[in-house]
């Protein structure tokens, strides 16, 4: 079950795709919608993050990313509510357009999270730009 449906959260990203939010913006990412998505501009490393109203235990994460725009050398780090460190985890996407499953190792699944950083380090893009329709957290 996608956790972010069920808690509050609030989210950054690094950046929007020629500063257009209304077309291109980070919002795009959670609206379920098929035809919509976060482009982000160019340039390297591109990141996400997510600030959850409550701790959450993770057990992965799904990401559906345009073809020829996805994250390739990528990592997820997980912080505790008093900002600790809790774990970080290297995961490499397919470049593809279906979503994608990741799955967070067994020994940080038990440990609540309060914020996770998405950090893609490079992309299928030359320029470094990253497309996503659709991002999920599962617990």
């Amino acid at each position: 079950m996608n956790i972010l449906t069920k808690v509050k959260y609030i989210f950054r990203v690094s950046s929007v795709l020629n500063k257009d939010v209304k077309q291109h913006g980070k919002q795009f990412m959670f609206d379920t919608r098929e035809e919509t998505s976060w482009n982000s501009d160019e340039g390297t490393p591109q990141f996400i993050t997510i600030s959850l109203e409550e701790p959450q235990k993770i057990s992965g994460f799904s990401f559906q990313f345009q073809g020829g725009f996805s994250g390739q050398r990528s990592e997820i780090f997980l912080y505790s509510a008093d900002g600790a460190p809790v774990h970080q985890e290297p995961f490499y996407p397919e470049d593809i357009n279906s979503p994608q499953l990741f799955q967070i190792v067994d020994a940080a699944r038990d440990k609540p999270c309060s914020k996770l950083k998405f950090v893609f380090e490079s992309s299928t893009d030359l320029f470094g730009r990253i497309i996503v329709y659709d991002l999920q957290l599962l617990g």
